[in-house]
């Protein structure tokens, strides 16, 4: 079959080169080169203090590379004002928390700022946007409880909910499945998939990676180590060498993607 030739040079959705990220005296993340297809999920994994968290904060603006050069949509994010951005890129970062004392309806309506012009109100299509983002994230009846005043679970899905209401073209979603019990979880990241947008997620749970991502890759000490589809990147031998834990992968019974069961104790 003859190859697509838009999809061997359709412009990735995010785009590292050559990245290397200092903090301090510190070099944390070392020469990365990784592209992200528009529409795709990637699952960001690896172990704690693994550089994880500092390489999707590139993508929201939080910092600059160090070096090298990180575009979204074609367009580096450096020449891009923290406002435009914004409007391509959404985040929930693990430092999300508020303490003002908010309705979740307004924590959630700051989704759309970027999308306001100044001195304009929001309109009724903002609101709707709001209550839709709301539903999606398992929180359509909260709008006028107070923030504050809400379980760690509770507040995740309003923070989710104000990434849905930015209405980006990327999602970045760093730990977002933190405080949420089971159901919970798949539901925000269902919610997320079925947006059909371009979606980073840095995850701990190895098993909800490999259910929800179409490509995962291994982050070791700054450095990609593994890449490919979840049958491909989670062995028995990557979680050995890279997670410190010995393992055995079985493969879930319908959606066919391999899950893990992890033994007793650590390997080192």
């Amino acid at each position: 079959m003859t190859p697509d030739p838009d999809a061997t040079t359709a412009t990735p959705a995010v785009d590292y080169r050559d990245v290397w990220i200092r903090l301090g005296d510190t070099e944390i993340v070392h020469d990365l080169s990784l592209s992200v297809p528009d529409g795709g999920f990637l699952g960001v994994v690896g172990p704690n203090g693994s550089g994880k968290s500092t390489i999707l904060r590139c993508l929201f603006r939080a910092l600059s590379p160090s070096g090298g050069q990180v575009t979204v949509h074609g367009t580096d994010i450096v020449a891009t004002s923290l406002r435009d951005n914004a409007r391509q890129v959404a985040a929930l970062t693990q430092s999300s928390a508020l303490t003002l004392d908010f309705t979740v309806a307004e924590v959630v309506a700051t989704g759309r700022l970027p999308h306001i012009r100044l001195l304009r109100s929001a309109t009724a299509a903002d609101r709707e946007i709001c209550e839709r983002a709301m539903i999606d994230a398992g929180i359509g009846g909260f709008g006028h409880r107070r923030f504050a005043e809400l379980s760690g679970g509770e507040s995740q899905r309003v923070l989710i909910a104000r990434a849905f209401a930015q209405q980006t073209r990327v999602l970045v979603l760093d730990e977002p499945t933190n405080h949420l019990d089971v159901r919970h979880q798949f539901a925000v990241l269902e919610a997320a998939r079925a947006r059909g947008i371009t979606v980073i997620a840095a995850l701990h749970d190895l098993n909800i990676a490999a259910q929800f991502c179409t490509e995962l890759v291994v982050v070791s000490d700054g450095r990609i180590v593994r890449r490919g589809t979840p049958a491909d990147v989670l062995t028995a031998d990557t979680i050995t060498r890279f997670f410190g834990i010995g393992c055995h992968i079985v493969t879930h019974p319908r959606l066919r993607v391999p899950q893990i069961i992890f033994d007793e104790g650590t390997t080192r």
